[in-house]
């Protein structure tokens, strides 16, 4: 499908963000694996928002995103384990 074919969806009123479907089918899913919350178990992941430069933590679950503007253009933090290459 060619960009200019593109029609946006309209929604059932559900918010911009919601991603992930409807807050009811989250939560049945969540609970279906023995009423334990799926997302304790989940790393979280911490990301710097290009546009504004605030420091999000995000799990894998959540829309890729600023938490303060909304922007989602987010850069990896870089880890802080060394790691040495040996070159030839």
């Amino acid at each position: 499908m060619s960009r200019e074919g593109y029609q946006v969806p309209t929604g059932s009123g559900a918010s911009p963000f919601d991603f992930g479907g409807s807050t009811q089918a989250r939560q049945s899913g969540s609970q279906a694996g023995g009423g334990e919350s799926n997302t304790a178990n989940e790393p979280v992941i911490r990301y710097m928002c290009g546009d504004c430069g605030t420091p999000n933590q995000l799990r894998k679950s959540q829309p890729v995103q600023c938490l303060d503007c909304g922007c989602r253009v987010l850069y990896k933090e870089r880890t802080k384990r060394m790691i040495q290459f040996e070159a030839r």
